[in-house]
């Protein structure tokens, strides 16, 4: 495997930093060893409600891990990993995932604290079931995620899911052969491609349908149309299953999974191997690079003293400019500090103008109906515009803060090859932070409260008209003060139904602008915290960068003005060097070999 290959190689750049007495180049590498030594390979697997994603990692790993239901849901995450034993653990995280409570529990167990059914809403507050097999297809770091799919793609728990894109080395759109993809899963698709390197669409249930071929054709058209490129394999979980029970080999080629299982392995796996041997290497030689130079620098001193001067010069002018990177007033702060000030208020009126849009169509949707009428169809609608409007705010956040890294990168690029750090970038979900939205509680107006509204106001027709008609001769009773009384009635008891209903249209826009303000609070406040965190991670890397380059070019500079006036000695100090320089750029062509690989495999 290329793991243990590129910790090897670590492992021998960590030694030559220590021989060459450069501690300061020993955190770029002990950060690629951390790195190389978590293989996990995380593939999230959403979709719509009961598309069939937890019977596919059921079959995925030939097990009953991830409930399975006709009626009930998966409400909580399920982490599926490589363990020697079969284990189940429940994580309930606090304020710091460092503090998180794990709690084993029999695999029997399981579906009353993951599903919907056994846990609805999610009220035990758990963040994630964590299930270990003994497989050999996790064996290689594949890390499968059951998502929740209660509410859909555009729900909190779609929103939920969008957050944790970016830290998916795969992600796995899985919707049934019953029906061709909605504009949810496109859009979901779409934002997915911008956030995670490998995206598949899965096609389930095709044992179920016998037009799914038809289903598959219309789905690739719909790729094609939104281009978006990604795989589309048809898998039937049932098949998969029956067929590993039965060791049916024809039955495993139908079902579709050598396909996927492919795609898992060569595609999402062999590329984090890949990444890992890219990005290993790049450390080496950037190592190799900082002990080249001051070798090298002294090197040519030594052989020809009289240029030692102006190569002192030369290098002290570059150790002149990367000094001033090193200042709290640098280019690349000022241009990190405003690009972050600037993302900022760009992410809060984002944020803003999309829920002030949601906000404005759903109070003209109450404007036109009886809220008490449409409240459960609005609620639905309304969460999942919201939870839509918050996920495209934070898939815009992340394109952005990587579009600002890049630019603080470019200070950088005159006298390094910058490679930007990994940001990980959380948030994007609503789910568990803002209450739901609820239908304001208004007066009841049944029979008996119609009869009284409306025996008040036909009183009141009945006098005035009984009155007025005693002037003429007629009783205070009469069929005319009577039809009277009845019109006022009916008229008194229409006129308190319009006013309920605008009150309780009132007090439900009341509720969605409170909701609106509880959400851009809370999301805004996620944004800042973030795009702040942002600012840290990208600050101290491009410090220890600089910190980086000003050692090595202090050192070159010291060993360009250093004069050796003994002939021999400084023969032996030639000999020297030439031998260290040998062994640096064997490591060096050692990195470069790796990162070779990658390229021909």
């Amino acid at each position: 495997m290329a793991v243990p290959e590129a910790v090897g190689l670590v492992d021998l750049a960590l030694k030559a930093v220590a021989a060459y007495e450069r501690p300061d180049l020993t955190p770029r590498l002990k950060h690629a060893k951390t790195r190389l030594t978590d293989p996990a390979v995380r593939v999230l697997v959403v979709g719509e409600f009961k598309q069939g994603k937890s019977q596919l990692v059921n079959a995925l790993v030939n097990a009953s891990v991830c409930p399975v239901d006709d009626d009930i849901a998966t409400a909580v995450p399920t982490m599926v990993r490589y363990g020697e034993d079969t284990t189940v653990t429940l994580v309930r995280e606090g304020e710091s995932s460092e503090r998180a409570e794990r709690t084993p529990v029999p695999m029997e167990k399981l579906a009353e604290y993951v599903s919907e059914g056994g846990n609805p809403g999610n009220r035990a507050g758990l963040t994630r079931a964590e299930v270990t097999l003994p497989r050999k297809l996790l064996q290689s770091g594949l890390v499968l995620v059951d998502t929740p799919g209660v509410g859909g793609l555009g729900s909190a728990h779609g929103a939920a899911t969008m957050s944790a894109l970016p830290t998916a080395d795969a992600v796995l759109l899985v919707s049934d052969a019953s029906q061709e993809y909605t504009a949810p899963e496109i859009e979901f698709l779409q934002a997915a491609r911008k956030l995670c390197p490998n995206v598949a669409c899965v096609v389930t249930k095709t044992d179920l349908y016998p037009h799914w071929r038809r289903i598959v054709e219309l789905d690739e058209g719909h790729l094609a149309r939104a281009r978006i490129d990604a795989s589309l394999l048809p898998v039937s979980s049932a098949l998969r299953l029956h067929a590993a029970r039965t060791q049916d080999l024809d039955l495993i080629a139908e079902s579709g999974f050598q396909a996927l299982v492919g795609f898992l392995l060569r595609k999402v796996v062999a590329r984090a191997d890949d990444l890992s041997r890219r990005s290993t290497s790049q450390d080496v030689l950037v190592t190799c690079q900082a002990l080249e130079s001051r070798m090298r620098a002294e090197l040519m001193s030594q052989n020809d003293p009289e240029k030692a001067g102006a190569l002192a010069t030369e290098l002290e002018a570059a150790r002149s400019r990367v000094d001033a990177l090193r200042q709290r007033s640098a280019r690349w702060q000022t241009t990190l500090n405003d690009g972050v000030a600037d993302l900022i208020a760009d992410i809060d009126y984002d944020l803003r103008d999309r829920l002030r849009a949601v906000s404005r169509d759903g109070e003209q949707l109450l404007e036109d109906a009886d809220p008490a009428d449409i409240w459960e169809q609005f609620a639905e609608w309304f969460h999942k515009q919201v939870s839509h409007a918050v996920a495209q705010n934070f898939v815009w956040t992340t394109e952005r803060a990587r579009w600002l890294a890049e630019q603080v990168a470019e200070h950088f690029a005159e006298d390094v090859d910058v490679q930007l750090p990994d940001l990980r970038i959380a948030g994007g979900a609503v789910a568990g932070k803002v209450d739901a939205l609820e239908m304001p509680v208004g007066e009841n107006f049944g029979v008996g409260q119609k009869l009284f509204v409306g025996m008040r106001g036909g009183y009141g027709g009945l006098l005035m008209i009984g009155l007025a008609s005693t002037v003429a001769g007629f009783a205070l009773l009469n069929p005319l003060s009577v039809g009277a009384g009845l019109l006022f009635g009916a008229k008194t008891v229409r006129d308190e139904k319009k006013r309920l209903v605008q009150r309780r249209q009132a007090d439900a826009k009341n509720a969605v602008r409170r909701h609106i303000d509880e959400v851009t609070f809370q999301v805004g406040k996620d944004s800042r915290d973030n795009l702040r965190q942002i600012q840290r991670e990208l600050r101290d890397h491009f410090t220890a960068l600089a910190e980086e380059l000003s050692e090595s070019l202090k050192g070159s500079v010291a060993a360009a003005q250093t004069a050796v006036k003994d002939d021999a000695a400084r023969q032996k100090r030639v000999a020297d060097l030439e031998s260290e320089l040998e062994r640096v750029d064997g490591l060096a062509e050692r990195a470069r070999k790796l990162a070779a690989a990658v390229e021909t495999s």
